[in-house]
């Protein structure tokens, strides 16, 4: 915000000193420069259902591009369901908790740019990983993953910290992907090319039961789809 402030400031004080109507055309520029990064970083409120304990909401808006089952070895190493949503830099960047449950793991792992929605883009890009256990003992994990115009992951969330589903706790700027990827028990409701809406809208149901131990599986290609 202060540099497209900056910007903003410094294309009206050139506008004043150039020649009518040249001037009006930077004006322009740097008003409507502003005018972007005001509303790209907006905030809506979002109210999540009323009953959540047990509920896996979008932790981005955006449209999913990815529903399959793999393998994940970093935090629930078992059989694991991904949903990756791909942020477009018109949908709202605030991220939020997908579910209850306490931080158990937090990682940023710097990387490369790849365009969001690249099959590797979640193991190869800048991303934040970020892992949560369930009340039930469910481990989830969720990714905040830097694109090709995304170049600043920001959270404020770390191990040992509580959160409740829908909870604000961070924030990708300008175009970007977030996974999440929980185990085969919970019940998803989500398919590709669905659009969702971070802390609203319902991707699955987490069952209250206590989970059960499940062997690992081989790693398997995620199906995408170009956003």
């Amino acid at each position: 915000m202060a540099g497209a402030a900056g910007l903003c400031a410094g294309a009206l004080a050139v506008a004043r000193k150039t020649p009518r109507p040249y001037g009006w055309p930077i004006a322009a520029a740097g008003v409507a420069a502003l005018g972007f990064t005001t509303w790209f970083f907006r905030d809506p409120t979002r109210t999540p259902p009323p009953d959540a304990r047990n509920l896996l909401l979008a932790p981005a808006d955006g449209k999913v591009v990815v529903v399959d089952e793999v393998h994940e070895p970093l935090f629930l190493k078992s059989r694991a369901q991904q949903v990756s949503i791909f942020l477009s830099p018109l949908n709202v960047h605030v991220n939020r908790a997908p579910a209850d449950g306490t931080i158990a793991f937090d990682e940023y792992v710097p990387g490369d740019y790849l365009v969001a929605w690249h099959p590797k883009a979640s193991e190869k890009n800048e991303r934040s990983q970020l892992g949560l256990v369930h009340p039930t003992g469910r481990k989830i994990l969720f990714k905040q993953i830097a694109g090709a115009m995304a170049r600043r992951i920001v959270y404020h969330i770390s191990t040992g910290d509580t959160v409740k589903a829908g909870e604000r706790f961070g924030i990708v700027k300008f175009g970007s992907r977030m996974d999440v990827l929980v185990p085969s028990d919970v019940a998803l409701d989500v398919s590709v090319g669905q659009r969702v809406v971070a802390g609203e809208t319902v991707l699955g149901t987490i069952p209250q039961t206590t989970p059960t131990n499940e062997a690992p599986a081989q790693p398997a290609a995620a199906a995408t789809m170009g956003a």
